[in-house]
């Protein structure tokens, strides 16, 4: 057999889920803008409607829309110098020797990584939802962290302990 390249750098968004959010923020910005057009604004009652209202609805349907939008931003990058997660909230960038294992269990909805220090950091850009994708996403991520593993030099075994059990 040949030898194989170096393995191929990961990219992996939530496909459904950005489309899913999509979806929803079209929806509900277009629901408060059909209000926000429809207001009467000469209502007889208790409450008065104005064109500030008016403004004021459509421009929370805008805003709430990109809120939902960015649900959508997760997000990983990955090749051989490290990897680069952006969930709901943050950003992390992370080497190869922090990273233990690329978990993908059944009773997950996304991956996780397992780091040396034993936390685990979720994966959100990698959802079971995706189907193929998600799996090819995470073969992609484990052979780039197979290939880290070998570049690195092997490290000494530990020292006896004092005691035996």
């Amino acid at each position: 057999m040949p030898p194989s390249g170096p393995p191929a750098p990961v990219s992996a968004v939530p496909r459904r889920w950005r489309l899913l959010c999509a979806a929803v923020a079209a929806v509900v910005a277009a629901v408060l803008a059909y209000v926000g057009v429809t207001l009467p604004d000469n209502a007889t009652g208790v409450a008065r409607f104005t064109v500030a209202d008016q403004v004021a609805i459509v421009g929370l349907g805008l805003v709430f829309g990109a809120g939902i939008l960015a649900l959508g931003r997760p997000r990983v990058d990955a090749d051989a110098a490290g990897i680069r997660v952006r969930n709901l909230l943050g950003q992390q960038e992370l080497p190869w020797s922090a990273v233990q294992a690329v978990r993908f269990d059944r009773r997950f909805r996304w991956a996780t990584l397992l780091l040396t220090n034993d936390d685990e950091f979720a994966v959100l850009a990698i959802q079971g939802a995706d189907g193929d994708r998600a799996v090819d996403a995470v073969e992609g991520l484990r052979a780039l962290l197979a290939a880290a593993r070998a570049q690195r030099p092997q490290q000494p075994p530990p020292p006896p302990l004092l005691y035996d059990e």
